[in-house]
């Protein structure tokens, strides 16, 4: 575990939203670490490393180390790791594998484009946007329509179903929501203000039923503006996860600011002792 004050010396080094503590043991279930300045999550047999240091630069010989140290403390038989750049050897390794890089943007923003202005402003005429900490019905049928719709990886899905008890546990977190003019919920993006430099989209997604023109435009309109509010350097806006997505990133002026890889690591293959545990 760790203690008020190292959670504290986390959030003020964080610099991408696996660095917020209270999103990664929400999401997990796992407890906090320290590890020679990087953060871990630890659930039972199950480590999640996030492989950017809080202090200096990367460096993969100290990614080694690091990698080392929470085999010899833990003896994990799971390792999800996350790093700028993984070693040749350790992503053959990798059960799963995957690669993007981080988006970021920049606050106060000079100016919108007038396109995206047009955007937001039909937005405001059709839909109204609130901040809220908690998430109810209409977030969870909003949830199922998208899940059916874009049928999103695994990984994804699960960070959705997650959301509510991390909005209503997590202190720094705020559900930005646009209702139309019949009160049913358009859109909805999951924010975190914790870490001390940035605000963090963690997720969101739009409805198709209750469509609304310009609706996500307006919710990150509205986060840009709570970001400036609450004196962030930038917004984190995540991966660039796919095509569609990069582009509104991009459209808004978001730039790639970091690479990212994520590696899934069986450390232990079961043995036949397990095999005679689960035929209890």
């Amino acid at each position: 575990m760790i203690t008020t004050e190292e959670e504290k010396y986390i959030l003020e080094h964080a610099y991408i939203p696996e660095h917020i503590v209270g999103l990664m043991t929400s999401v997990s279930g796992g407890e906090p670490f320290l590890i020679q300045k990087y953060f871990c999550c630890r659930k039972e047999d199950w480590i999640i490393l996030v492989g950017y240091p809080l202090e200096k630069d990367f460096a993969i010989k100290d990614l080694e180390a690091v990698i080392d140290e929470t085999k010899r403390r833990f003896r994990p038989k799971y390792l999800s790791l996350i790093a700028p750049k993984l070693t040749p050897s350790l992503g053959a390794l990798c059960e799963e594998k995957e690669t993007d890089n981080y988006y970021t943007l920049g606050v106060p923003m000079p100016s919108i484009k007038s396109g995206i202005r047009r955007l937001i402003e039909k937005a405001q005429e059709n839909a109204t946007v609130e901040r809220a900490c908690e998430m109810g019905e209409a977030h969870k049928a909003l949830t199922e329509e998208f899940i059916r719709r874009a049928n999103p990886a695994l990984r994804v899905r699960n960070l959705f179903l997650k959301m509510p008890h991390y909005v209503g546990h997590s202190e720094g977190s705020i559900v930005l929501n646009a209702w139309d003019k019949n009160k049913n919920l358009a859109a909805f993006y999951v924010v975190d203000l914790a870490a001390k430099d940035f605000s963090a989209y963690i997720i969101g997604c739009h409805s198709k039923r209750y469509y609304v023109q310009g609706a996500s435009d307006y919710l990150c309109h509205e986060m840009v503006e709570m970001s400036v509010e609450y004196g962030k350097k930038y917004v984190h806006l995540g991966l660039g996860v796919n095509e569609g997505i990069r582009r509104f990133k991009k459209k808004w002026g978001g730039v790639p600011k970091r690479s990212y890889e994520m590696c899934e690591l069986v450390l232990k293959k079961p043995s036949i002792l397990d095999s005679f545990k689960f035929a209890r």
